[in-house]
């Protein structure tokens, strides 16, 4: 089947630190997160209740914070791993 495959490719994001690109908010209930790679990833915002408690123009001061995200009006800070989940299988250190 694969008999002519002449390099092996493995697909997916295997070696792809994630990165934070843009943070927004396309529905009421929800946050969308660009990563500099192409993904979009969406996520509930009952999930992140110091997101939700922001109104909408708060939200909008967001900012990068190491590799992840904070707001102007916000102490929390939201780390790539809260977002993709997993955290001790998946933890990323800040460069």
């Amino acid at each position: 089947m694969f008999s002519d495959v002449k390099t092996a490719f493995i697909e997916g994001y295997w070696d792809v630190k994630p990165r934070i690109k843009n943070v927004s908010f396309p529905q009421e209930d929800r946050i969308q997160i660009e990563l500099e790679d192409g993904r979009f990833i969406i996520c509930p915002l009952d999930r992140f209740p110091s997101i939700q408690q922001l109104s909408p123009e708060q939200r909008q001061g967001w900012f990068r914070f190491g590799n992840g995200f904070s707001f102007d009006e916000s102490d929390e800070v939201v780390h790539i791993e809260q977002i993709l989940g997993n955290f001790n299988s998946y933890r990323h250190e800040s460069e």
